[in-house]
């Protein structure tokens, strides 16, 4: 029996080729993807083993009271700093550390109505009503939306395209974060939290941070100033600490390099007013 010879015309070519290069892709990608499960991360967000181990609840608003916790090893009597402070409880990053583990520390946060919270709620942190900028004894914008205090800015653009409404703009006074520290007495500290909506690179210039030593930085990182935050870090020693670079996406998180791990270093505060 003769079976006859199928012909294919030039188009009927093409897409048969296109078939089996399609085919040869999915299965190689599927033999490297075997061949590195045994390196990849088994779980769908590193996160998920910060929240098994701390979790579920927390009042950060991501993993940032998660993350504090692991790399301090639920250490007990420390001192932070936290720049844009905001609420005293609600997406806090230093609320946990204060109520269950001691600490104490500075809250620096131009919006003068969280100050009552923080003397009820909060007595071991000293609340400081500045804007932390570059330059002392300056004046300032905040734009404060009216339906989410939280993404206040210097920036208004930027709380426009967060969905800001109904801004209002306030005038703060600005300080330097090496003005605000010593005078409340602070030579050194173990955590800088840092959330200020843009103006983070330029906080970051009126602070001196090899004098300070802060052992754990936490800095929000919008990617319109993430390059800025990076040189800065880089510029002075320290270094981004890869454990939690996939279990959080919102901030960087920075060490001094070289530092030993679990080597503990204490803050030293003392309460004073601050103007």
């Amino acid at each position: 029996m003769h079976i006859p010879r199928v012909r294919l015309n030039l188009i009927e070519l093409v897409l048969l080729g296109a078939l089996v290069a399609v085919l040869a892709y999915v299965a190689g990608r599927h033999r490297t993807e075997v061949r590195l499960m045994p390196y990849l991360s088994r779980s769908a967000s590193e996160l998920q083993v910060l929240a098994d181990r701390y979790g579920p609840a927390r009042n950060s608003e991501y993993g940032e009271e998660w993350i504090v916790r692991d790399y301090f090893n639920d250490m007990r009597g420390g001192v932070f700093v936290d720049v844009g402070a905001n609420d005293h409880q609600r997406n806090s990053n230093t609320y946990f550390l204060e109520r269950e583990l001691g600490w104490s520390g500075l809250a620096i946060e131009p919006q003068e109505q969280f100050a009552e919270a923080y003397a009820r709620y909060r007595p071991r942190t000293t609340f400081v009503p500045l804007f932390v900028s570059d330059v002392s004894n300056n004046r300032a914008v905040l734009y404060v939306p009216g339906n989410n205090n939280l993404i206040a800015s210097s920036t208004r653009e930027f709380v426009e395209g967060k969905g800001g409404d109904d801004i209002v703009p306030h005038e703060t006074n600005t300080t330097t974060l090496d003005d605000i520290l010593r005078r409340s007495g602070i030579e050194r500290f173990d955590f800088l939290s840092m959330d200020i909506e843009l103006h983070e690179p330029a906080a970051l210039r009126g602070f001196s941070i090899e004098t300070f030593a802060p052992r754990l930085v936490g800095i929000e990182a919008h990617p319109q100033v993430r390059q800025e935050i990076l040189d800065y870090f880089a510029a002075h020693d320290y270094v981004v600490i890869g454990k939690y670079l996939r279990a959080d996406t919102e901030n960087l998180w920075f060490e001094p390099s070289g530092l030993r791990a679990g080597q503990s270093r204490t803050g030293n505060l003392k309460v004073v007013s601050v103007p």
